[in-house]
């Protein structure tokens, strides 16, 4: 009957999600990209006549059917999957692994960068819909790759037993390699190799960032803020920061800079301050809760 069909389904969600496994957290990344890519897919078959595929930015139809749409629609996926999972309130809910001072220069060099980008975006050649529209883009690919890496992912390497340098690592290099699939529109090796880079330590640092203040919605804002003001900017799709000039060129480029290395120092200074005991408000019959943690790395 429907109704038992329905409890087989959310059953089959909670049993895969309630036993984490590295495996399993790459498993969803991949299924939520061929997701992705397939929706896109569809979603070009009915409105390709809308896209520029020479200017993705270059009219609101454009940046709505090829940009905005299929990643709304990933978002409100992982959306309905966490909820599937149970896992609505760890996810979107305060973060029982604390923080440390050191970490809040993370955000702070994000938050650095966005400005130069804002300042240092030439706003006479953006009309206020496509303006809008990539702002609207912001908030998805903020939800969606948060919510795919800082949320499910590293929630499924915590429940795997991993050390928090692990769960850092690996969650950023999914993020990373999550970008690889600029490679599938023509975009040059060098610089989706550049953008990996990138986003690693991007990624690292919103792992980061989620951590000192204790909540995936930083990060999901940060996310949100950064891509729109980047592509205002620069005036396209993971374009480099030295397509801007001036004063604001300087900021954004040495946050950026300083963000990358920073990112990669913080891969030794990170350590396992999870509870040594099931995690606070925890469900104590759920496996992934009631595990005893892993020794700090």
């Amino acid at each position: 009957m429907p109704h038992r069909t329905g409890e087989r389904r959310t059953s089959w969600v909670r049993r895969f999600f309630d036993r984490p496994t590295t495996g399993k957290a790459i498993l969803v990344i991949v299924v939520y990209l061929a997701f992705y890519l397939l929706v896109g897919q569809l979603i070009g078959l009915f409105a390709g006549g809308e896209i520029d595929t020479d200017d993705v930015l270059g009219t609101g139809g454009s940046i709505f059917f090829a940009l905005v749409l299929p990643v709304a629609i990933g978002a409100l996926a992982l959306v309905g999957l966490t909820a599937a999972a149970g896992w609505l309130r760890d996810v979107f809910g305060r973060q029982e692994v604390r923080g440390r001072r050191w970490m809040w220069i993370a955000p702070v060099l994000v938050l650095l960068a966005v400005v130069g980008h804002v300042g240092g975006t030439g706003w006479d050649a953006w009309d206020p819909g496509r303006i809008a529209l990539i702002l609207l883009l912001g908030v998805f690919v903020g939800l969606a790759e948060e919510l795919a890496t800082r949320g499910l992912a590293v929630r499924m390497l915590r429940g795997a037993g991993r050390p928090e340098r692990f769960v850092m690592v690996v969650s950023s290099v999914l993020f990373a390699l999550m970008h690889l699939t600029n490679l599938l529109s023509g975009m040059e090796l060098g610089t989706v190799l550049v953008t990996v880079v990138y986003t690693f330590a991007f990624g690292t640092c919103m792992y980061l960032s989620m951590r000192v203040t204790g909540t995936i919605w930083t990060a999901i804002v940060l996310h949100a803020l950064t891509d729109p003001s980047t592509f205002l900017a620069t005036g396209g799709l993971d374009k480099a920061v030295t397509a801007q000039s001036g004063g604001w060129a300087l900021l954004a480029s040495a946050a950026t800079i300083l963000m990358v290395v920073f990112a990669f120092v913080a891969v030794f200074l990170v350590r396992d301050d999870r509870p040594k005991t099931p995690l606070a408000g925890g469900n104590e019959s759920d496996p992934v809760l009631a595990r005893t943690l892993p020794p700090a790395s």
